[in-house]
């Protein structure tokens, strides 16, 4: 398999709703929320694709250089990438989920980047472990991480507010949805616990009883941002509001793992 090159799929940056914005690219998504007081940014792609963030964030009026926290969601390439460079351009610290910490620091060659035919180079110690349930608060803006391991140890999703005038929306990042770190093949060429097959279970268990009004996913797939971004420009303003997608993806993340361990079990 060739090396990606992310720089070659950008996506246009926009507005979701009020103090919410998408300035991803088709590899990975990024989104980032306007507190008032400075901004947040939740994953920030690869290294490579970060110029593509910047420029989406100059282009929708926002500076780069306001940014205070850098959440990140789980510890691969595509996702915490380009958080050291960011960090230096904007001094914003990096939240990871401690389990994780040791990909990001290097410790660890868990990344998923010889998967994707890369080398992660741009390690870091995160400024702030996260924990389950740590909550924090920017102006308005309340941020609650909520473990969901599986994917990676320290795999966290998001749960925060968004306010669009005077109405406030919940909106939910899942941390980590891929199962294509818990196969058979993986896990054994690693060396790793089958254990975290059931801590995703019982993490999308948990997810599905959360309340949130706004689904957002770490890669443009998962909540269909395309779709909804169409939708958007065609004047439906509440395209990315649906209180019922989010529970549903968590069961249907849920089922998808049980349908790869039923294929591992029948091939024997």
């Amino acid at each position: 398999m060739g090396a990606i090159k992310p720089w070659e799929e950008p996506f246009e940056p926009f507005r979701i709703i009020g103090n919410l914005f998408f300035v991803g690219n088709i590899p990975a998504s990024s989104h980032v929320v306007d507190t008032g007081e400075g901004l947040l940014i939740f994953d920030v792609g690869y290294q490579s694709s970060l110029h593509l963030v910047i420029d989406g964030l100059y282009r929708l009026g926002l500076d780069p250089r306001d940014i205070r926290t850098i959440f990140i969601t789980h510890g691969h390439i595509d996702h915490l990438g380009g958080a050291a460079a960011l960090k230096k351009f904007t001094g914003a610290r990096i939240a990871l989920g401690e389990p994780d910490r040791e990909y990001a620091n290097g410790t660890l060659d868990l990344t998923y980047a010889k998967e994707l035919g890369l080398t992660f180079r741009e390690t870091f110690e995160p400024d702030i472990l996260l924990h389950d349930g740590d909550v924090f608060t920017f102006g308005k803006t309340k941020v609650r991480a909520v473990a969901t391991p599986g994917h990676t140890p320290g795999a966290m999703s998001y749960i925060f507010n968004v306010r669009d005038g005077d109405t406030q929306y919940t909106a939910g990042l899942h941390g980590g949805m891929g199962i294509n770190t818990m196969s058979r093949e993986f896990l054994d060429a690693y060396g790793l616990s089958y254990s975290c097959r059931n801590d995703f279970f019982a993490a999308m268990d948990r997810l599905a009883e959360e309340k949130v009004d706004i689904f957002l996913g770490n890669h443009i797939g998962h909540n269909h941002t395309p779709e909804k971004y169409e939708k958007l420009k065609a004047g439906d303003r509440l395209a990315f509001v649906d209180p019922e997608e989010w529970s549903a993806y968590a069961l249907w993340a849920k089922q998808d793992l049980m349908n790869v361990i039923k294929r591992e079990e029948s091939a024997g």
